[in-house]
């Protein structure tokens, strides 16, 4: 094994743990990006670009008739073939946490249709499910099992939220194993099916993996109920005949205690352990060998890398596959650096110095199978809730493609994330949504104090129903430091009309009408 530092990193404040990566014909792509995209890559998935030891992310685009694919942490991430010795395949999707935190329980496929030098489209289809379809989750599993010249996808493990029914105010935001079903998903038919094996007794997340035609091993893995990492083996096969589908689970030994660990396929039936937790403050160093031969499944320890003396001291790291017994590991900086918070980076190499050589003379690889491990992507939940400030300043200027992170607006400064007051507590790092009309940016209100400002609405204590009467209404507002300036200013109240009884109307005067005698008399009574 190798351990070689890229030196040079372009926007690693986007990699954080729980990223996922892709590979298709030979490249690298990367999903699970820190924050909700920005126009200078709107999809959320960069094509990594490593060369001379510098890593550059160059944006990915979708095609027009894609959906939306959300950038997800921690999800489940397994690729599809029509039959185990397929060239052609697709990457599916599943679970994971968005930018606020919400758990999504869609699946995604996702596949390259067109490449250039230049640019790179993807096609991303959301699948619709029906049966015992599985709740959101977050640090599970997904492998696809070949059986009989069947395909089937099997689900295991993970977290969610605590149901709605069981939530406190101390406990709203609180996580819980998932039942230890297993999920049987036929994607030709859009069904799913769970089965409860008695063997499986405890729920698990951020275990390891590993499909070989029609069997699925799982090895370690945290259990949140008991906080412990147990040593357990467990071999699921999966047999589909012409009817229902058998599942069946046998407890194996020699299994590992260990949590978040990464695996990387180096042959047809050998892989490499490397990574993890003993324990929530203890990192695993040691590596080992995964040989699967025969329908068994052999576990030895093998030697590892000379590990620097810092990854050997920093508490936390995260990493993921990269294929082709390559893995691509990050821990946090150390305060010293110019870039405060920033991350440092290093690419395993699990093949021999040979092999090594190469993998250097072709263009980073990614050569995913059916049997290789969709846990690799899921990276150490320990260090989940570990966050980075870096900002990007080592891109070539000559590199159009490159993703520079300096083209977008400063919206710390003039966007959603500004300091709106002096007890503003909106960070882009730990902002919720707080109003149900809130997605990906904070409501703002304008201040009509001057030449105006906004402000956000939550810091301004304004309730739902006030920011709703005050969007839909035509009136000034003024935010709560310059509130005695609207006194001031408020148009006056309408005078309120008195109720004064109506005028009589004037009659009209009645005229008398006179005889032809009567007229006579009056008229000899006139000239006398």
């Amino acid at each position: 094994m190798s351990l070689q530092m890229v030196s040079t990193v372009s926007n690693s404040s986007l990699i954080q743990p729980g990223f996922s990566l892709l590979n298709f014909d030979g490249h690298v792509f990367f999903f699970g990006q820190k924050g909700w995209p920005k126009r200078s890559c709107p999809t959320g998935v960069f094509l990594l670009d490593i060369k001379q030891n510098e890593l550059k992310m160059k944006p990915v685009f979708f095609s027009k008739d894609s959906c939306y694919l959300p950038p997800l942490r921690y999800p489940a991430l397994c690729t599809l073939r029509s039959d185990a010795r397929a060239d052609e395949y697709q990457y599916i999707i599943h679970g994971g946490k968005t930018p606020n935190n919400d758990l999504s329980d869609k699946i995604y496929f996702i596949n390259l249709v067109s490449k250039t030098s230049k640019k790179m489209t993807f096609q991303c289809v959301e699948k619709d499910l029906g049966g015992d379809v599985p709740e959101a989750r977050y640090g599970h599993t997904i492998n696809v099992v070949h059986s009989r010249g069947k395909s089937m996808s099997v689900l295991f493990g993970g977290r969610s939220y605590t149901p709605l029914a069981q939530r406190t105010t101390e406990t709203w935001n609180s996580v819980v194993d998932c039942l230890p079903s297993v999920f049987l998903i036929d994607f030709e038919f859009g069904c799913c099916t769970s089965y409860m094996l008695p063997e499986l007794q405890d729920g698990l997340s951020f275990h390891v993996s590993i499909a070989k035609d029609d069997t699925i091993y799982i090895l370690g893995g945290h259990s949140l109920q008991n906080n412990t990492r147990p040593p357990s083996l467990y071999k699921l096969k999966v047999d589909l005949p012409l009817g229902s589908p058998a599942v069946t689970c046998t407890i194996l030994p020699g299994g590992i205690s260990v949590s978040s660990a990464i695996v990387t396929q180096i042959s047809d039936a050998e892989f490499v352990l490397v990574g993890g937790y003993l324990s929530d403050n203890q990192k695993r160093l040691a590596c080992n060998t995964i040989v699967l031969e025969d329908n068994k499944i052999e576990i030895v320890e093998s030697v590892g890398p000379e590990w620097t003396p810092d990854i050997k001291h920093c508490r936390m790291w995260f990493g993921c596959d990269m294929g082709k017994g390559s893995v691509l590991l990050g821990i946090p900086g150390a305060n010293k650096q110019i870039i405060p918070d920033a991350n440092y980076f290093y690419i395993l190499r699990c093949k021999g110095a040979e092999e090594d050589k190469e993998e250097e003379l072709i263009t980073q690889t990614c050569s995913q199978t059916s049997s290789e491990d969709p846990g690799d992507s899921t990276p150490f939940e320990d260090s989940e809730e570990f966050c980075f400030s870096a900002e990007a300043n080592s891109f070539d200027a000559d590199d159009a493609d490159t993703y520079n992170e300096d083209d977008e607006e400063d919206e710390s400064e003039t966007g959603y994330w500004i300091t709106c007051c002096a007890s503003c507590n909106i960070d882009i790092n730990t902002w919720v949504p707080f109003y149900s009309t809130e997605l990906n940016k904070p409501a703002m209100i304008l201040c009509s104090s001057g030449a105006g400002h906004w402000v956000h609405a939550q810091c301004m204590d304004l309730s739902e129903t006030m920011l709703l009467r005050l969007s839909e209404a035509n009136v000034k507002y003024f935010c709560n430091k310059h509130i005695d300036l609207n006194k001031g200013l408020q148009t006056p109240q309408k005078a309120v009309c008195l109720n004064k009884p109506p005028m009589k109307p004037l009659r009209k005067k009645k005229t008398m009408k006179l005889s032809t005698s009567a007229k006579k008399s009056f008229l000899r009574r006139l000239f006398e």
